[in-house]
């Protein structure tokens, strides 16, 4: 016997695909949602348009046959549209002019009628609430869901090596089957370890000794760039060793680097160092600019309530990259803030002369990104539609930047499974184009008092 799924909207807002993706089971809308839609339709940014996606699939259908009599799907589905059930009563909590209680009527309506199982379907936790004092079982769209937070993909491991095989790693490299790690027992096992993914390897006969690899077709290799100082950048812990790694290959080599980290992991000002290395220490031409965007920017909300132009709308938006810049051009800390007019200068000439872009990201859909170093901050506050929308705006020797934390999400109906970053991260792993890290709390460097706080709060 199959199933009943009724959607939310706002699932369809996220999702306009998942009409079908429920496989050989009937997906019911409520005239609620339909109105909803409408009422979304002209909005500006991803959640327009992908309301008017949804309008579209659902006109395709309806053009097949009557949605209030059900039609079927390419997966052997049923598509139906529901009429509200204005018989059905609710605890006298419930008002029943909200949407979401229309919703619950129709669930509780199907319940009573049909002999199958009816889920509410919604990434509204408050509506999952009320549907459980409902008796109502409801879920949240797993289609798009990855891994928890401590089980997604880090890009780093730690192993052992023989000491035979350690002692030559920097001439020859070592064969992934040749490492091997230990469990919490004692046991140890041969780890599965993917391209481009990042190793700590430690000798068998003295776990002192280590040297920082990559995997590269099947063996392990040394950095090409530990001894690089991006900007004047040294790096300070194992994390930031493998992020410069990543950042300073060619766009050709690795053109998606996938960072993640808590604040004051230096995420953002290694980026920032390395983009400028490449275009004013050593000019090679490999890229026209740095282009910096984030989704708070308003990626899929209206800019215009905010004074000015483009830029002014979005600059109190992009503090952290200038406070990131202020160390950069100038790396004396007793001295940096003696002239603040001349550290302003600096950092506005690079500005001027087109070096380093600021966007909002709803700017980007449909342009084609040619020779740019793309840095997107904040990326854990994206869906996975937006980030496939800007991987997909990679052009020729386009290399794109993913910064974020999956621990601090503000945007409503995203979590650490569920998030674009997160998304992006489970399903690049291994991908010879894609490089990831995840920098360890213990890498903070922004201060000893953050270092101190991520420890205890």
């Amino acid at each position: 016997m199959g199933k009943i799924y009724v959607l939310d909207t706002n699932v369809l807002i996220q999702a306009p695909y998942a009409l079908e993706c429920f496989e050989e089971n009937e997906v019911v809308l409520p005239m609620t949602v339909l109105e909803e839609l409408d009422n979304l339709k002209k909005e500006e940014g991803e959640k327009g348009a992908n309301v008017r996606n949804t309008i579209r699939i659902l006109e395709m259908y309806r053009g097949k046959r009557n949605l209030l009599e059900g039609v079927p799907t390419e997966n052997g589905g049923i598509l139906r549209v529901e009429k509200n059930y204005r018989n059905v009563e609710l605890p006298p909590e419930f008002q029943e002019y909200k949407s979401d209680n229309r919703i619950l009527k129709v669930c509780i309506g199907l319940s009573e009628e049909r002999e199958e199982k009816v889920i509410l379907v919604t990434k509204d936790i408050l509506l999952r609430i009320k549907a459980q004092m409902l008796g109502i079982q409801a879920e949240d769209f797993a289609a798009e869901q990855v891994a928890g937070h401590e089980e997604q993909y880090l890009g780093r491991k730690e192993v052992f090596v023989p000491e035979e095989l350690f002692k030559d790693f920097k001439k020859k490299g070592v064969p992934v089957q040749m490492v091997y790690c230990c469990d919490e027992n004692g046991n140890c096992m041969h780890p599965e370890l993917f391209e481009n993914e990042f190793v700590i390897l430690k000798a068998d006969q003295s776990s002192k000794k280590t040297q920082l690899g990559r995997v590269e077709k099947g063996v392990i290799r040394k950095l090409e760039y530990k001894k690089i100082k991006p900007y004047g950048v040294t790096p300070r812990n194992v994390g930031q060793y493998f992020l410069q790694e990543a950042l300073m290959q060619s766009a050709e080599k690795a053109p998606l680097v996938i960072v993640k980290g808590m604040a004051g992991t230096s995420k953002t000002f290694y980026s920032l160092a390395v983009g400028l290395e490449k275009l004013l220490n050593n000019p090679s031409g490999e890229y026209r600019r740095i282009l910096i965007c984030r989704p708070n920017a308003l990626f899929d909300s209206d800019i215009g309530f905010l004074p000015g132009d483009e830029q002014e709308k979005i600059s109190p938006l992009m503090r952290p990259i200038m406070d990131n810049l202020e160390q950069l051009v100038d790396s004396s800390d007793s001295e940096r803030y003696l002239d603040e007019r001349e550290l302003n200068d600096k950092i506005q000439e690079i500005f001027d002369r087109g070096l380093i872009q600021t966007e909002a990201l709803n700017f980007i859909r449909g342009r084609s990104i040619i020779k740019t170093y793309l840095i997107i901050d904040e990326a854990q506050n994206m869906t996975p539609a937006q980030i496939k929308g800007i991987i997909t705006r990679a052009g020729k020797e386009t290399k794109i930047i993913l910064l974020g934390d999956p621990n601090q999400i503000d945007r409503p109906y995203l979590d650490d499974r569920t998030n674009g970053l997160s998304y992006a991260s489970e399903h690049m792993k291994g991908s010879p184009l894609c490089w990831q890290i995840t920098l360890l709390p213990e890498e903070c460097e922004r201060s000893s008092l953050a270092m101190d706080a991520i420890r205890r709060l």
